[in-house]
C-alpha cells in the first residue's frame, strides 16, 4: 500500500527539517538531568505549553503561574495539559495508539467545557468533519511509516486547518501533534515546547496553516518546516530547563 506521507517525506527540504527536530529532541532526553529524573521537567514544559496554546487562541495569559485562571480558553488548555501530564501519558498514549478519535473527542471535552453552552455538543465533531478524521485516524494506527516529526506536523495541520469541533479546535490541535509526538517515540517524555515557538511567530504560523489547509506542496512543506524548527526551538527550550 502507498504511503500517503512518502512523496512529502521524500521532499529533501521536509526529510532533512524532520532529522534536525529528531536529533535536537534525542540531545534533551540525553541529558543527565532528563536521564536521572525527567517528571518536573516534564511538568514545566506541559505548564509553558498549554499557556502558550491558549495565548495562540487569544486567551488572556498572565506571566505570573500563581494568577488565577480565569479565561476559559486558558483554563480549558490547563486541563488537556493535566490529561497529558505524567502519569497520565501512558494511558493516553496507548489509547492514541489504537483509538485517535477517542482521545480527540476526550481532549475537546476538556479544551471546550467552559466555551460550549451545551455540554451534549462536547466532544462531538460538527457535521462533515468525519470523514477527514476517519482518514486522519487510519494514518495515526499503522496509515503511514514516514519520520514522526512529519506525522506530528501533519497531525496538527490537518486539524487546524479542518476545526473538527468548531471550538477550541486550536488547543486540541497543538495538543495531538503533542501527544503523537510522544506516542511515535520522538519526544517519548514531552520534554520539549514547541508552543512557545508558534507563539513568538503567530502571524506566520497562522499563515503557515492557512497555506497547509490550501493542501499544496509548497504550503505543505512551508508549514512541515516551520513545525519542525518549532521543534527544535522546544528542545532548546527543554535543555535550558535541564540546565537549570
Amino acid at each position: 500500500m502507498t504511503d500517503p506521507l512518502g512523496p512529502l517525506a521524500a521532499i529533501p527540504s521536509v526529510a532533512e527539517a524532520a532529522a534536525a527536530a529528531r536529533e535536537a529532541l534525542g540531545e534533551v532526553h540525553r541529558h543527565p538531568a532528563n536521564r536521572r529524573e525527567w517528571g518536573a521537567a516534564a511538568t514545566e514544559s506541559s505548564l509553558r505549553g498549554a499557556r502558550a496554546s491558549a495565548a495562540l487562541d487569544g486567551a488572556a495569559v498572565e506571566l505570573s503561574r500563581d494568577a488565577v485562571v480565569d479565561d476559559p480558553v486558558l483554563a480549558g488548555a490547563m486541563r488537556v495539559a493535566q490529561a497529558l501530564d505524567a502519569p497520565m501519558l501512558d494511558g493516553a498514549v496507548g489509547v492514541w495508539r489504537r483509538a485517535p478519535l477517542q482521545v480527540l473527542a476526550r481532549l475537546h471535552t476538556l479544551a471546550a467545557a467552559d466555551l460550549v453552552a451545551d455540554p451534549a455538543l462536547l466532544g462531538r465533531p460538527r457535521p462533515g468533519a468525519g470523514d477527514r478524521l476517519a482518514l486522519l485516524s487510519q494514518l495515526l494506527t499503522g496509515g503511514t511509516s514516514v519520520a514522526a516529526p512529519i506525522v506530528a506536523a501533519v497531525v496538527h495541520g490537518e486539524l487546524l486547518s479542518l476545526r473538527p469541533f468548531g471550538v477550541a479546535d486550536g488547543v486540541v490541535a497543538r495538543a495531538a501533534s503533542r501527544l503523537t509526538a510522544v506516542a511515535t517515540g520522538l519526544d517519548p517524555h514531552a520534554l520539549g515546547i514547541p508552543e512557545t515557538t508558534w507563539l513568538k511567530f503567530a502571524s506566520g504560523y497562522a499563515a503557515a496553516a492557512d497555506a497547509f489547509g490550501m493542501g499544496t506542496e509548497d504550503g505543505l512543506v512551508a508549514w512541515v518546516s516551520l513545525c519542525c524548527s518549532a521543534m527544535e526551538a522546544g528542545a532548546r527550550e527543554a535543555l535550558s530547563i535541564a540546565e537549570r
